[in-house]
């Protein structure tokens, strides 16, 4: 199907223009015209931008918000948090899976995000034998993707050990496991799964260092050499101990020294690194997966922003545990974290005058599109045609133009200011409301209901 529409302000790779026409066919821009003529087209009225991919999610933690803030019997952190996701996801059936991805994605769509790497580490029954399909809560996460209108990229996460020393398992831990050999049919089924979906990607996921041997990582990646990697990494303080303790280095110095991680891993919150590990992640062409509002919730720490941006870094934005889904409310708190870490302001821009709200945007836009491994963050040919409408006349962004909306959107107004969602060129968010709102809301309020009173 082609069509053709009409933006009065847009912002392209090259800066912002007025009166953009933008061809489409089948979802995808085949042309982009500046100062053109608006007859013939649809008109979208708004601040024409590119949606954001959202690099991390685990879908299912979006039905757990909030059950996890109750002080428990000693000091809480990432693993007492950890604890009580592995009792609430005992219960998860496979309908529950794909309402709560569904209402997780429609709220992603809302706020911003079009594209979503879902990173799949819910795979078996409750007992951890597998499904009758082993793709089973894959085809659940694409139905979510394909019914919201989503941009998907799967990634089934590999997760073998309970910790650093091939640790058994836990009991909390037996929905996520399985050998090299069950997760490669896996990605095979997954890549059956997905190939409906338009313009949809799988790669792979090893969960950690902590959760997958090295032996099994290298023949993970050895058997799939295309697609994007992604992996926890340096999230926690004691996890930085324990891989020393196991490996002899940290984790992010043992993975470009043993992984060949070059541009298509993405490493997943990279928050306690060096000096020498942020220069060298750098380096690497490898996208920093960063989560600023599950890594505050978490009390993980703060990533160094400033010192791997200036070392020529590339990072992305993700959701992770879903706790607050909005796009600008990651690169706000990505921000306001520098800041607080630093004592100083406007840390991510590197330029005397320069928008903070535009390179956190552009920045995030291309490292998500990245990882994600689609033809996303960005409005010119080739690329889908995934585009965020803002809200001229909202007040925050009607009294400037230019740079000041996109520093309005991020730092002010944020998911209210976002007034259409285009997904292939196509409406599925309008007047801030997604079009399935209210079925979509309702399956995941009776899921939810159902899950608390077990």
């Amino acid at each position: 199907m082609t069509r053709t529409l009409f933006f009065e302000q847009a912002l392209l790779p090259d800066g912002w223009a007025r009166n953009v026409r933008v061809g489409v066919a089948d979802g995808a821009i085949r042309s982009v015209e500046t100062n053109a003529r608006g007859e013939g087209a649809e008109h979208h009225t708004g601040i024409a931008v590119p949606g954001l991919p959202n690099l991390h999610c685990h879908a299912f933690q979006r039905a757990m918000a909030g059950l996890a803030e109750r002080r428990g019997p000693a000091n809480d952190s990432f693993w007492t948090w950890r604890e009580v996701m592995y009792r609430f996801l005992a219960q998860l059936t496979p309908d529950d899976v794909e309402a709560i991805a569904a209402f997780a994605y429609k709220e992603m769509l809302e706020s911003g995000f079009t594209t979503v790497a879902e990173f799949h580490y819910l795979h078996h029954g409750p007992d951890g034998r597998p499904y009758a399909d082993l793709g089973e809560m894959a085809a659940r996460i694409a139905a979510a993707a394909q019914a919201t209108r989503i941009g998907l990229t799967l990634l089934p996460s590999l997760y073998m050990t309970g910790g650093f020393g091939a640790v058994a398992p836990t009991q909390g831990q037996k929905r996520f496991l399985n050998e090299p050999d069950r997760f490669l049919a896996l990605v095979v089924r997954s890549r059956e799964i997905a190939f409906g979906l338009p313009d949809a990607r799988v790669g792979i996921a090893p969960h950690s260092l902590r959760a997958v041997p090295p032996e099994a990582l290298a023949n993970i990646v050895a058997a799939c050499p295309v697609g994007s990697v992604h992996i926890h990494a340096a999230e926690q303080v004691k996890e930085v101990e324990d891989c020393v303790a196991a490996l002899g280095a940290r984790p992010v110095e043992w993975l470009l020294n043993n992984a060949k991680v070059d541009a298509r891993w993405c490493l997943i919150h990279a928050t306690h690194m060096t000096q020498g590990e942020t220069e060298a992640l750098a380096r690497s062409g490898a996208v920093a997966g960063l989560c600023p509002l599950t890594e505050a919730s978490l009390g993980d720490g703060i990533f160094d922003g400033a010192r791997y941006l200036a070392a020529g870094g590339r990072f992305g934005v993700g959701t992770d545990s879903n706790i607050q889904i909005d796009a600008t409310a990651e690169l706000r708190q990505l921000e306001y974290g520098q800041r607080l870490f630093l004592r100083a302001r406007n840390v991510l821009a590197s330029l005397e005058s320069e928008s903070v709200g535009r390179r956190l945007f552009e920045t995030a836009l291309a490292g998500g599109a990245q990882a994600c491994a689609r033809p996303v963050g960005a409005l010119e040919t080739g690329k889908r045609a995934d585009i965020v409408l803002l809200d001229a006349g909202h007040p925050d962004l009607a009294v400037g133009q230019d740079d000041h909306w996109l520093d309005a959107w991020i730092f002010i107004a944020g998911r209210a200011a976002v007034r259409e969602v285009l997904i292939g060129g196509e409406r599925v968010v309008v007047d801030g409301r997604h079009h399935d709102h209210e079925p979509v809301t309702r399956r995941y309020v009776a899921a939810v209901k159902r899950l608390l009173n077990t």
